[in-house]
């Protein structure tokens, strides 16, 4: 199976990694050019228990040249979805598939739009990575788990191949017969701490010793649940302080939530496709949601005293 990760960043770079280091045909595509070098010319390191290793993948800073590819994995920002697969067609081939494993909500609509709904798969991930220097990721993968599926909550061999691919590398991964509740149950967790590490700056370690920050991730959930039961989804985390707990399961202390760290890369974060989904989703349904709106307000100021005008 030819993999190709479109946006390999921190948890790319994770992904296809760990998937190239079973012998996957893998490519990693992101536009950071000093990442990818490193990688051409050195491979790229994967730190874990603090060890490193190096791995031997494809890289390239564009799609142009790569040819045809089974799978196209999308881990790009939120906001850079629709340029990225417009800029990916070359990839795509009568048989290729899609799936998007980012976090926040809407991003299969975006690629169905772009190359068909029946090439779509959705997927979300609780496995991590932090981007130590160029060609070089601490990664979080064991006992992480992957979920997958089609849209239509159908079981195909498609989507089963691409779990076994996963599972063979390590990637604890699952076919997830309702995906649309599965992708809300990632995004409780996002939720529960993406804007709070990000306003306050903190690790994962610094921000659970704090019973005040437990307090607004465990309200802010509370408001996520209360849209997705008034939307008609159906969720496996049954109380708010589980998805704060599962946040930082299995995540070592200094980790940082992927919006801490596009903050410190001087980059947008993805809260309008996060905490901002609750409060667009809320108005729709009639569910008022005061915590996700105020740690949107906030993190929109953070981003805007730290990276100036919201330029993606």
């Amino acid at each position: 199976m030819k993999i190709c990760v479109v946006g390999a960043g921190a948890l790319g770079s994770t992904i296809g990694g760990t998937l190239a280091e079973a012998g996957a045909d893998v490519w990693l595509i992101d536009r950071f050019q000093a990442h990818i070098d490193a990688i051409v010319q050195s491979g790229l390191r994967l730190r874990e228990d603090d060890i490193d290793r190096t791995v031997r993948v494809n890289a390239a800073t564009s799609a142009e040249g790569i040819g045809l590819a089974d799978l196209v994995i999308v881990l790009v920002k939120s906001y850079h979805t629709r340029a990225a697969i417009e800029g990916a067609a070359s990839l795509i081939g009568p048989d290729t598939v899609v799936m998007s494993l980012q976090n926040g909500l809407g991003h299969e609509d975006i690629l169905a739009e772009v190359v068909g709904r029946s090439r779509v798969l959705a997927g979300k991930t609780y496995a991590g990575g932090v981007l130590l220097a160029p060609g070089h990721v601490r990664i979080g993968v064991r006992g992480k788990e992957t979920l997958i599926g089609e849209l239509d909550g159908s079981d195909t061999a498609r989507v089963q191949a691409i779990a076994a691919a996963f599972n063979d590398a390590g990637l604890l991964t699952t076919v997830s017969p309702d995906i649309m509740g599965t992708i809300w149950d990632k995004l409780l967790i996002n939720v529960a701490t993406g804007a709070l590490g990000g306003i306050t700056r903190l690790t994962y370690g610094d921000m659970y010793e704090i019973a005040e920050i437990e307090a607004c991730a465990v309200a802010a959930v509370t408001e996520a649940m209360a849209v997705a039961k008034a939307s008609g989804v159906r969720l496996s985390i049954a109380e708010p302080r589980q998805a704060w707990l599962m946040a930082s399961a299995g995540l070592p202390p200094e980790f940082k939530t992927s919006m801490l760290q596009s903050l410190e890369n001087g980059a947008m974060t993805e809260i309008d496709f996060i905490n901002g989904a609750v409060v667009r989703r809320g108005e729709a349904c009639g569910v008022p949601t005061p915590v996700n709106r105020t740690l949107v307000a906030c993190m929109k100021g953070v981003e805007r005293a730290v990276i100036g005008k919201r330029v993606p």
